[in-house]
């Protein structure tokens, strides 16, 4: 995943190390030659040794504006070109910029880890903007908690909801599914297939009835039964069908779930993260699934939809499996970024 990013990324390390070698040089220049005359009579074989080791491990160099005005240019132009949005891209640009202008950098044998380090830590100030634990969320949350998936038609909202049931089920919580998609034909019969598969009970009623009244009755089904989770599915729908997104006001206005959750695919880029932005205005969400990941070059909506929505990611979807499910974690997609 994230192929042509990494491929990017790797551009701009190997510019800034470049960097780095030729100012090395210089100080290791300035350095040697005064210390070469002054103690070339009386050093003693250790004490070259000494020196010399001090030259090699010990260095540090400051990078200044202009030396990193063509690197960071590139960077910038890269990361628009991975779909990661002008707001974001600007920041990182901004925080590896204040991290390496000016600032004394000791030089190690790796030259570099400096511009990996710097990267590294702009993209993690970025994805860790906005962070949820669900799992300690559903742990500590009145019991059934309602989760209502939404998204746009063919992104896999349905799969999405059958692999958190699945990853709930394997944290020992019972779930229920409500087939609150109503609108689209074989929508009810998909998602049938997944609960039966899970063996999870799914709450349903004919197609082109109304969600809020599946959602409603799988929600009193959960309470009767003791059951911990309802996951509501909902028709796949664009920001610009009025009739849906009204729909949609309407089931979080009847339903009150607890989490609204966005599912849209990572390989959408900066469509799925103006998709998110306007279903947040719509109906404030919670979180976000990006699906797809794992065939997601780029990888510029899995950094930017956090710091466009204020809402957090909460899964990547890495798969076709029920397991396939990856709980968002920062670190976890900046070693991927990274090529680690």
């Amino acid at each position: 995943m994230f192929n042509r990013f990494k491929e990017r990324l790797a551009g701009f390390k190997q510019a800034v190390t470049g960097k780095i070698e030729e100012k090395t040089e210089t100080i290791e220049e300035d350095m040697a030659m005064p210390e070469a005359e002054a103690d070339t009579a009386k050093a003693s074989r250790l004490g070259l040794a000494s020196r010399a080791k001090s030259l090699i491990f010990e260095q540090v160099v400051v990078l200044d504006e202009k030396d990193l005005e063509d690197p960071l240019w590139e960077l910038e132009l890269a990361l628009l070109e991975s779909d990661v949005a002008l707001p974001v891209a600007e920041e990182i640009v901004s925080s590896i910029k204040e991290d390496l202008v000016g600032q004394k950098k000791k030089v190690l044998a790796d030259t570099g880890s400096i511009a990996e380090e710097a990267l590294r830590s702009a993209l993690l100030k970025v994805l860790s903007e906005n962070t949820f634990d669900i799992d300690e969320y559903i742990e500590n949350a009145k019991k059934p908690v309602k989760i209502v998936f939404v998204g746009v038609n063919g992104t896999g909202k349905t799969t999405s909801i059958s692999k958190v049931a699945r990853y709930l089920m394997d944290r020992e919580y019972s779930v229920v599914i409500a087939a609150g998609d109503t609108f689209r034909a074989g929508a009810i019969e998909q998602i049938e297939v997944h609960a039966n598969n899970l063996g999870v009970r799914l709450i349903k009623h004919k197609t082109g009835g109304d969600p809020a009244a599946v959602i409603f009755d799988a929600v009193e089904y959960a309470k009767a039964h003791h059951k911990d989770v309802v996951l509501a599915d909902t028709a796949g729908r664009l920001h610009t069908n009025i009739n849906l997104m009204d729909q949609m006001k309407k089931i979080v206005r009847v339903t009150k779930p607890d989490l609204l959750i966005f599912v849209d695919e990572a390989i959408a880029g900066n469509d799925a993260v103006e998709r998110a932005r306007q279903f947040n205005e719509t109906v404030p969400i919670e979180g976000t699934i990006l699906t797809k990941t794992d065939a997601d070059a780029k990888g510029g909506a899995a950094i930017s939809i956090a710091h466009i929505t204020g809402k957090p990611v909460l899964f990547l979807g890495t798969g076709q499996d029920y397991p396939d499910l990856v709980k968002f974690d920062p670190d976890w997609l900046v070693d991927r970024l990274l090529g680690s």
